[in-house]
């Protein structure tokens, strides 16, 4: 790929930031009619990039607030000749970012939380989503450009190939919803895969609540893991046949069988009689 094709604006995408940057004006139209920003919201952009989103978005607003880890990016922004003086840009690593902390100092009420949106860069998105899971109770909603196949999986049902740990994390935080289809012309350089836009709703109860998310994560990550294997074999480490008969699960059922209320009943009974196995860290970057 030359250059000068992965130049846009002046400025060179840099592959190891995964960067691909939004230039069609009618998906940036409705990406920002989709987000619908209101004066008075706290607004959280993850990677601005070149503006794209920002511009719009801030045209509507007096303040938003940009996460943005490529210096020269963030330069960029900071010298905005109409941008600057609405923009805090805090110049961090997102996936390292403590939300909780800056969330928590922007003595949020009740019924406010914070919206996040974000062309999230590709190469981070699944385990920047995990990161902001943690923070769910601060946040009002989410929307996110990802890879097609990434917003299939988040919005999933059971029964179907893209049901995973994804789908099971996401939809145990949020009411997940598919927005819009965005094609590769969308963007310079232009990915080798199909985006989609994706609304995040974090629940203010959560429906199938679990006594701890460890649990959650563990037998979520051990069933897909081995996902052609029987839930009888695949998690024979965590239950015996008789336990997981007993809590109602079909010994011959795979992973994708289970709904995500099936998965928070094992993950609650794990809690309660915690079988002598190591706990091991899950790892928000492996496939979820």
């Amino acid at each position: 790929m030359s250059s000068n094709s992965k130049k846009h604006l002046g400025h060179t995408a840099r592959k190891r930031f995964g960067q691909n940057f939004l230039h069609d004006q009618n998906v940036i139209h409705n990406i920002v009619a989709a987000i619908n920003p209101q004066n008075g919201q706290y607004l959280l952009e993850i990677g601005p990039g070149l503006g794209a989103l920002t511009e719009p978005v801030a045209e509507l607003v007096d303040k938003l607030t940009v996460v943005e880890l490529d210096r020269d990016l963030a330069e960029r922004l900071r010298h905005h000749p109409f941008l600057n003086h609405k923009l805090t840009i805090i110049e961090q690593d997102a996936l390292r970012f403590n939300f909780r902390e800056y969330f928590e100092e922007l003595d949020l009420t009740d019924s406010q939380g914070v919206r996040v949106f974000g062309n999230l860069p590709y190469n981070i998105s699944t385990p920047l989503m995990f990161h902001l899971f943690k923070f769910h109770d601060l946040v009002q909603d989410m929307h996110f450009m990802l890879q097609k196949e990434v917003v299939k999986r988040l919005c999933a049902a059971p029964n179907s190939k893209a049901y995973g740990r994804l789908t099971i994390m996401a939809q145990y935080y949020c009411q997940v919803m598919p927005v819009l289809e965005v094609p590769p012309s969308a963007f310079k350089p232009a990915p080798k895969v199909d985006s989609a836009v994706v609304r995040l709703v974090p629940y203010k109860q959560l429906p199938h609540p679990v006594k701890d998310i460890y649990w959650l994560n563990r037998v979520t990550t051990q069933a897909f893991n081995q996902r052609r294997k029987t839930l009888r074999n695949a998690l024979s480490t965590l239950f015996s046949a008789e336990q997981l008969e007993s809590l109602g699960i079909d010994l011959n059922a795979r992973a994708e069988n289970l709904a995500l209320a099936d998965y928070a009943r094992l993950a609650n009974w794990l809690y309660d009689s915690p079988p002598e196995v190591e706990k091991v860290e899950i790892d928000d970057l492996e496939d979820a």
